[in-house]
């Protein structure tokens, strides 16, 4: 998988040796020297992991050559690994450095061994004991960047302190068996660790509920019910939700993620390219009430992105539903929801001023979100489960998940969207007339 640039963090090192690094930034790998010819280093090529099961152990031997015409007293092996990747035991050359995500880049762990031997010329090495790696329960989309050099490496910006190994100490080893590498190899290398997991990504509606006229708070939710952490490819977005206020509504302040894609119709991202497990976000609208329109409700849906992870379809459509006092009640009349038709059983019924929804929701949603004003609000602690339901009022009322099933036909063509509030770019689908 090629890399991008990964933006304005600092990177300490020089990757011209194999293009610019990802917006996934897996972290700075120790800088590859502008080496002269007598001291160019190669790594031997290393193949991708996948159909790898959590828990699985995954042995990393990197092979390399110095391909100049001098002898090097040392050289060291980096090992930048996303954060669904463990490590064994560490040996005592080795540092291990954890640096926290930031600007577009998720966190990842960096391990950086010396070796204190000599390397010659033409001749392939290898460390006579692999790096061994572990998937964990969160891994999905993995990569290890691995970068030899004649240099000491300097961490990257925000790198806690080093962890020092305590394993047996490793030593190199020549490979004669093993081809040297091609002219023109270079010192890093991405190696892919495609894992066999799945996330739940989800969202949840809610109920509008006041009199004509009333400005009322809406608060609807996404969120990422694991047990996968969810990494992009360069470039992407790993999710976006999609919030169409129902017929007779208009928003009169929309949260900071979200930006008008035309009418009443809004897309919202999730404030980073990647998504965490367990990690909820809520969006908070302020509503005006203008009128009752019989029939009208509203839709919370994910975007467009592939989700081949993602088995749960039921809770990637939730409803907006509405009702005005006073007047006729707009979810749906006398029968059923959607009749079972969307998967959901959120059920609606009867005539009245209010109207009550039942969603299929029955996890928790983790840890404590707290919502203030219209700005979108994150929950990470805790294990995010089905969206639960609720009601709303004047006040700000609650969540509810209503459990709707397939993200329902579009009316015309899809519009793309820039969501600016957290410099999230998004792809938007305009919503029109819809089967209920």
């Amino acid at each position: 998988m090629p890399f991008s640039s990964p933006g304005p963090r600092a990177v300490r090192q020089t990757a011209g040796a194999f293009g610019a690094v990802a917006l996934i930034a897996l972290c700075a790998a120790p800088a590859v020297a502008a080496d002269g010819p007598a001291t160019g280093l190669a790594l031997g090529t290393i193949a991708p992991f996948d159909k790898v099961k959590p828990g699985s152990e995954l042995p990393l031997s990197p092979t390399f050559t110095n391909t100049g015409t001098a002898a090097l007293d040392k050289v060291w092996l980096s090992y930048s690994v996303t954060r669904g990747l463990g490590q064994a035991a560490l040996p005592s050359n080795c540092l291990s450095y954890t640096v926290g995500s930031a600007d577009e880049e998720p966190g990842h762990t960096q391990v950086v061994c010396e070796f204190d031997q000599p390397v010659q010329t033409g001749v392939v090495y290898a460390p006579e004991r692999p790096l061994t790696l572990k998937a964990l329960d969160r891994a999905l989309y993995e990569h290890v960047q691995v970068t030899v050099d004649s240099s000491a490496p300097v961490p990257d910006d925000g790198a806690a302190a080093p962890v020092h190994g305590t394993a047996a100490a490793l030593k190199l080893v020549e490979r004669p068996d093993e081809k040297t590498p091609p002219a023109g190899a270079a010192a890093g290398a991405d190696v892919t660790v495609n894992v066999v997991n799945t996330a739940d990504l989800q969202v949840g509606g809610a109920q509008l509920k006041g009199k004509a006229g009333d400005t009322v708070t809406l608060r609807v939710k996404f969120a990422n019910a694991g047990p996968a952490w969810v990494q992009p490819q360069p470039g992407q977005r790993a999710a976006h939700v999609l919030v169409t206020l129902p017929e007779g509504t208009s928003a009169v302040r929309t949260d900071t993620l979200c930006t008008n894609t035309g009418a009443e119709s809004y897309a919202c991202g999730t404030g980073a390219p990647w998504v965490n497990e367990h990690e909820s976000r809520t969006y908070t609208f302020k509503v005006k009430l203008d009128k009752a329109v019989p029939g009208a409700r509203g839709y919370v849906e994910l975007g467009s992105e592939a989700r081949p992870f993602d088995h749960v379809k039921k809770n990637d459509t939730a409803r907006i539903t509405l009702a005005v006092s006073g007047g006729t009640d707009t979810t749906g009349g006398g029968s059923t929801g959607d009749g079972g038709s969307k998967g959901g059983g959120d059920s609606t019924g009867g005539t009245g001023s209010t109207t009550s929804t039942g969603g299929t929701g029955t996890g928790t949603d983790g840890g404590t979100t707290t919502t203030g004003g219209t700005t979108g609000t994150t929950s990470t602690a805790g294990t995010a489960g089905d969206l639960t339901t609720g009601g709303s009022d004047s006040t700000g009322g609650n969540l509810a998940a209503t459990g709707a099933g397939p993200a329902l036909p579009l009316a015309g063509a899809a519009a793309v969207a820039v969501v600016v509030g957290a410099g999230v770019v998004v792809a938007a689908r305009r919503r029109g007339g819809r089967e209920d």
